[in-house]
């Protein structure tokens, strides 16, 4: 991929290979249009994809947290957003109930929300740049023990 100056440089380069020749004491001009694509591109990293409670149902909230760093080129103004799913069911014991996963962003841009069977948005940003932040999970379940949830984080520019 050609970068802005080499895009300029050859532009000149043939403006000046196709003007017609000029004689001493002579001006020409010439107008160029240049017109730049910037392509999308993600990088995502996270401190892991699986997330451990251990304790739940004690009284006391069991949490896990997600480090990320999150790197995108994006046209001028482009969105970029981080989702997070879990990868399976976190049925509760016998009983089958659902514990409920609930999460706070921590650095701009990022959100709060209910993870759920689907992708949520834990970060929103416009324009390009590299995001450092945390994703901190909280479970609520009725049943004490440990769980173990793979999750997974995806970084997109819609």
């Amino acid at each position: 991929m050609r970068t802005l100056p080499a895009i300029l440089a050859s532009a000149a380069a043939i403006v000046v290979c196709v003007a017609a020749p000029v004689r001493a004491g002579a001006t020409a001009t010439a107008s160029v249009t240049v017109s730049v694509d910037v392509a999308s591109r993600t990088s995502l990293r996270v401190s892991t994809d699986v997330l451990q409670f251990d304790g739940a149902g004690t009284g006391a909230p069991a949490t896990a947290a997600v480090e990320f760093s999150a790197g995108a080129r994006v046209p001028r103004g482009g969105d970029v957003m981080l989702t997070v799913e879990p990868q399976r069911s976190m049925a509760d014991g016998a009983a089958g109930v659902e514990p409920s996963i609930t999460f706070e962003g921590e650095g701009d841009g990022t959100v709060a929300g209910v993870l759920s069977g689907t992708p949520v948005v834990a970060g929103r940003w416009q324009g390009s740049g590299l995001r450092h932040g945390r994703v901190r999970f909280t479970l609520h379940a009725d049943s004490v023990g440990s769980y173990v949830v793979p999750v997974r984080f995806v970084l997109s520019t819609p």
